[in-house]
């Protein structure tokens, strides 16, 4: 790979040579965020009219391996509808954030309706999906509390912190993550329970301590009724 170009420069270098005449481009991601690692790529969005539908390509250009976000007009709108149902607003992060390098006056209302939808937050959990959910913590947490199987406790306890991380951040209408952006989403929502997430399940992956895990999700499910096991029901006519 060549050395690696100013990311402004090589994400505009890189529009030039694959998608010269598009409409609109921006950059995106952890390099203008300053949170770029030796191993970062470009995230960039496109948007074309001629394009038939969104899709995503990856090269390796300019020292960077680039990921490259295509939409035409109405198609980013179905992603952002796709993107708010599951609650993680990866396109809208990217446009709301990102640095316009062709087509401001087409961006700038996008960038708006991004920002408008981030600040908004995610749809309120219903009763019935918060009782749901605490079932599938109560039963994670039993399987987590009753095995004395190693390999098995470290994927019970990742299933449980997902599982935990989705429920905090939900209840409170607040986006979710994935991988890396579990613990953004938290640090966003509080910083304080962040810290106290990560030390419960630190201690029972260093020194198979399950206790502060076992004590950090009884409460979070407290204030809505503690575990739920008995009389759950689900899909009965």
């Amino acid at each position: 790979m060549c050395e690696r170009k100013e990311p402004l420069k090589a994400a505009t270098q890189f529009i030039n040579m694959y998608f010269q005449g598009c409409d609109a481009a921006l950059l995106a991601g952890s390099v203008i965020r300053g949170e770029a690692t030796a191993t970062s790529d470009l995230d960039i969005v496109i948007f074309d009219c001629s394009v038939p539908s969104s899709y995503r390509e990856s090269f390796l250009a300019l020292g960077w391996p680039i990921e490259v976000f295509v939409h035409n007009f109405s198609s980013y709108k179905q992603v952002f509808k796709s993107d708010y149902e599951r609650a993680r607003p990866s396109i809208q992060r990217m446009i709301s954030e990102g640095i316009i390098l062709e087509g401001e006056e087409i961006i700038d209302p996008i960038k708006k309706e991004a920002k408008e939808m981030l600040d908004d937050g995610p749809e309120v959990w219903s009763t019935e999906t918060i009782r749901l959910k605490r079932y599938f913590i109560t039963d994670t947490l039993d399987d987590f509390i009753g095995s004395s199987n190693r390999p098995e406790e470290i994927f019970i306890a990742n299933t449980l912190a997902e599982l935990v991380s989705e429920f905090v951040l939900r209840t409170n209408r607040k986006w979710i993550g994935s991988s890396k952006w579990i613990v953004r989403a938290l640090e966003q929502y509080d910083p304080t329970f962040t810290a106290q997430f990560i030390e419960a399940f630190d201690s029972f992956y260093k020194h198979d301590d399950k206790n502060k895990v076992i004590k950090l999700v009884d409460e979070i499910l407290q204030p809505f009724g503690g575990r739920l096991f008995k009389g759950f029901s689900m899909g009965k006519r």
